[in-house]
């Protein structure tokens, strides 16, 4: 049997400065999609887009929310759980997309609605992965404390670490 340490999280300020891009992200989208210069700038929406309007503006809103929360308090449990939303959103947007399917390729000669197709199948996999793979880490920290709790300095490596250490004496 192999034993392999925990994998260990990029430090604080990395995450936040991820958190933060990404928040401004989903605020800039939001923005070009609903203010300026809006979805009809882009021809190859149909006005079938208003169907899936509203759920692509909750994920954005979703996500922009749960990267604000990340940026105060991370802890892996919070943040599995507001990952586990934002693609729950997600896979429920790219359904509907499937389902209303905006794109307007009439006059091309690439085949592009079979390829936005072929992208959308890959995303409702890789998010329907994403989705068990939350549920997982979710379903796996019950009955234990939340990442990040105070449980003592017996309860920690450090702790251990440093009681071993003073125990030595030879």
């Amino acid at each position: 049997m192999v034993v392999t340490a925990p994998a260990r999280r990029p430090s604080v300020g990395t995450r936040r400065t991820g958190y933060a891009i990404a928040a401004a992200i989903n605020a800039a989208l939001l923005y070009a999609i609903d203010l300026r210069p809006g979805w009809q700038a882009l021809p190859f929406f149909t006005d079938d887009i208003h169907q899936v309007l509203g759920l692509i503006n909750l994920s954005l809103v979703t996500g922009l929310a749960a990267n604000l929360v990340y940026l105060a308090h991370d802890p892996p449990w919070v943040k599995a759980i507001g990952d586990l939303i934002i693609m729950g959103i997600g896979l429920a947007v790219l359904v509907r997309v499937w389902q209303v399917f905006p794109f307007d390729s009439s006059g091309d000669t690439l085949e592009w609605a079979l390829l936005v197709r072929v992208v959308l199948i890959l995303g409702l996999v890789g998010t329907g992965i994403g989705v068990l793979v939350q549920f997982a880490a979710i379903a796996g920290r019950r009955g234990r404390p939340p990442c990040g709790a105070d449980l003592g300095p017996e309860m920690t490596g450090a702790g251990r670490a440093h009681v071993g250490h003073a125990s030595k004496s030879w």
